[in-house]
């Protein structure tokens, strides 16, 4: 783990490397109002599209939004032509600290020093797509270097999303991200922090919750295992286990979100009372009742295992991630029927919009869920997420309109966080 008590040179050397062209200044409206002006707003709680649409920025926060704002004599107008302002988009499910093509492969060789500077990357570029807030769901064997990356965020040392960070999740023994298939001569260490009874994952929380971590990470289950048709997964925690990590974190005033792909271990991490299941392949019924009635979100992840077919190492690996798909998209639309909440995963970023829809969502519900639906999760519900005045001024623009072509979620123009201008045509 890095030690940010001597980081300071480091901590300059990476702020060296944000020299991107789409940044620019990032220019504080700490001072004069700040009023933006684009051909259509999205109210995504109503899903009425107000034309013209503007917003009244006032140093970090939101002081007002309508077809026609007040402009103040002193306030500089961004005028975003053809465009829709949306708010910031979050996403609930991110690795910052890995990148596409063999993860087992970048947690072994890679130093947590690149792995960290890389992470610091990866922020920036979330940002610059629109992403103003997420949840970065482990490490992956970098331990807690994801609370400095937290901190130099909002300190205002380097540009990404508002975080909200687990350290470096828990898994068992032989568990999901134990170094599994690797040399067991050589101790490959594990990509999780390793717990193997309710008392161990309690004494495990508070270690994390030490390092700063703001909601806890199990792996609940794995590993996924398909064959005509028929998706299976062994558990890997108990239901006495995980409801005694949802009582440690609810100590501390964490919550708990789970890697579950399946039953039945999705089942014990809702009756546990956790805060989401990601992943999700398979839910059963009573399982998708439990959520709705107790407000459980599930993450679904599409793009993710599409990069993972077209990038497999063989082509029965392929056909396998395929296959997976395959049974996630049937899935999802009964989780759909059953009105599951859904809160926006990670993958290619804005590419999960366009397979939500593709999917079974529609484009408003898609939006929601990476706006609204993910802030709630995030516990962020009354900062981020809406278009509203008092809320913090994270605001994006998007060519055309989203609600007929959701794909213009991918071509973000502009982005605003905190009243801070990052990206601008």
């Amino acid at each position: 783990m890095l030690d940010t008590r001597r980081n300071c040179r480091f901590a300059l050397l990476i702020a060296a490397t944000f020299a991107h062209p789409a940044l620019g200044a990032q220019e504080s409206t700490a001072g004069p109002a700040v009023v933006l002006h684009a051909a259509r707003l999205l109210d995504v709680d109503s899903g009425k599209m107000l034309a013209p649409g503007e917003i009244l920025v006032r140093g970090e926060r939101i002081a007002a939004v309508g077809s026609k704002v007040e402009h103040p004599a002193d306030a500089r107008v961004i005028d975003l032509g053809d465009t829709t302002l949306l708010p910031g988009l979050i996403d609930a499910h991110v690795h910052l600290f890995l990148h596409p093509g063999g993860e087992a492969e970048q947690t072994f060789n890679e130093s947590v020093a690149e792995r960290t500077i890389r992470a610091t990357l990866a922020a920036r570029d979330d940002l610059l797509a629109g992403f103003t807030a997420e949840r970065d769901m482990g490490t992956e064997g970098a331990d807690a270097a994801d609370t400095a990356v937290r901190d130099a965020i909002d300190r205002g040392a380097i540009p990404g999303p508002r975080l909200r960070i687990s350290g470096n999740a828990i898994d068992i023994l032989g568990g999901h991200e134990d170094a599994i298939g690797l040399n067991p001569e050589q101790h490959a260490l594990p990509n999780a922090t390793r717990a193997n009874s309710a008392d161990e994952l309690v004494a495990a929380i508070r270690g994390q919750v030490k390092l700063g971590a703001d909601f806890i990470k199990i792996y609940q289950t794995g590993k996924d295992r398909i064959a005509d048709g028929v998706f299976s997964t062994p558990f890997q925690f108990s239901q006495d286990e995980l409801r005694a990590a949802v009582h440690e974190a609810a100590r501390t005033g964490r919550r708990v979100a789970v890697h579950a792909t399946g039953e039945p271990g999705a089942g014990f991490a809702a009756r546990a009372g956790v805060a989401s299941i990601d992943h999700g392949y398979q839910l059963g019924a009573e399982t998708m009742k439990l959520m709705r009635e107790r407000g459980i979100f599930t993450v679904p992840t599409f793009s993710v295992l599409e990069y993972f077919a077209a990038h497999a190492a063989t082509p029965a690996a392929a056909e396998r991630y395929r296959a997976i798909q395959t049974y996630h998209v049937a899935q999802f639309k009964l989780q759909l029927a059953a009105h599951v909440p859904i809160a926006f995963p990670h993958g290619t970023q804005a590419r999960e919009f366009v397979l939500l829809v593709q999917y079974g969502m529609t484009p408003l519900d898609a939006i929601r869920a990476g706006t609204i639906n993910a802030a709630k999760l995030l516990d962020w519900e009354h900062d981020v997420g809406r278009l509203v005045a008092g809320y913090y001024a994270d605001v994006v623009a998007v060519p055309g309109d989203p609600l007929q072509d959701i794909g213009a979620l991918q071509r973000v123009r502009f982005v605003m966080k905190g009243g801070v201008v990052f990206r601008q045509p």
